[in-house]
């Protein structure tokens, strides 16, 4: 079978005009004229047989069939890019653009205050970072992707970075006015502060791990539901009820005395912290630098004090 060369130029091309979001721009990228670009982009539709992009005056946007191609080219390019590195022996070099989705939690705690390290480790490396809560179509143009819970089963491969306390807290505000609650079904008496699971719409249920026992709380009482932990953390430290948070991140405001852990003698669950990639034996040499980087400054941040 002879391989059609027109698919790997038009596949560059496609990647150019995504990562510019017009045709303009990404000819200026490759040294083309924006009617070569669309010209490529035309041939390559006709070649898949799919519309790629929907395109306007201003910009072009990629089509659900284009965000699916996008995915499955992507990976393809960059194992291409690298294969190239290593024969010309700079396989060691990590330079590019890195595109990154992370964890809304975890990039507001952790990483955002620390990117100005992997930057100056690697002054050729630019990031492109972005947050999400979601997992579908979170590879769409992403190289690496960052999310707490479970793995999926999936083409993708999942290399989890660290696991992570679930812990229980409350504003001492809250706790004069309430009370401390004592066991884990005290919490039917209090105003507790739900995280919607972005998945299933709903909110995820509590709960409470000690020395191999388990209390689930299915339907903890709470008027107040959010898809944004940090915003539960906000009221939580105004006294509007208690919160169920991963414990990472989190030891600045326990330190000012801003919150307090509660029930720490049921605080045994662990919640895995996740990080995503195209299925290849052997990632970019950037994305394995940005993951090696991950679990460096993860090592300390789940200390409560």
């Amino acid at each position: 079978m002879t391989f059609d060369t027109r698919l790997l130029t038009g596949a560059g091309v496609l990647a150019a005009v995504t990562d510019t979001g017009n045709f303009a721009r990404a000819a200026k990228m490759l040294g083309l004229t924006p009617s070569g670009v669309s010209r490529a982009v035309a041939r390559l539709e006709a070649r898949i047989g799919v519309r790629l992009f929907d395109r306007n005056a201003r910009d072009v946007v990629l089509t659900e069939e284009g965000l699916r191609f996008h995915a499955q080219v992507m990976p393809l390019l960059a194992g291409l890019e690298e294969a190239a590195a290593q024969a010309a022996g700079t396989a060691v070099l990590i330079n590019g653009r890195l595109r990154v989705s992370v964890d809304p939690w975890f990039a507001r705690t952790v990483l955002a205050s620390r990117m100005q390290e992997f930057l100056a480790r690697y002054p050729l490396l630019s990031v492109d970072l972005t947050t999400s809560n979601y997992r579908e179509e979170m590879m769409a143009g992403i190289d690496v992707a960052v999310r707490f819970g479970p793995p999926d089963t999936s083409s993708l491969i999942a290399r989890q970075m660290l696991e992570v306390p679930v812990l229980t807290c409350a504003s001492p505000a809250y706790l004069e006015k309430h009370g401390m609650p004592a066991t884990p079904h005290d919490l039917e008496h209090h105003e507790v502060l739900l995280f919607r699971d972005p998945q299933t719409g709903r909110p995820f249920s509590w709960e409470f791990h000690r020395g191999g026992k388990v209390i689930e709380i299915q339907t903890p009482t709470g008027r107040f539901m959010t898809d944004d932990p940090s915003a539960a953390l906000s009221a939580c430290i105004a006294g509007q009820g208690i919160f169920q948070s991963l414990g990472i991140g989190m030891a600045p405001f326990f330190a000012r005395g801003e919150l307090v852990q509660i029930l720490a003698d049921w605080s045994d669950e662990r919640y895995p912290l996740i990080a995503y990639h195209p299925s290849r034996h052997l990632p970019p040499a950037k994305v394995r630098a940005f993951l090696d980087f991950v679990r460096e400054i993860s090592a300390g941040a789940t200390a409560l004090y």
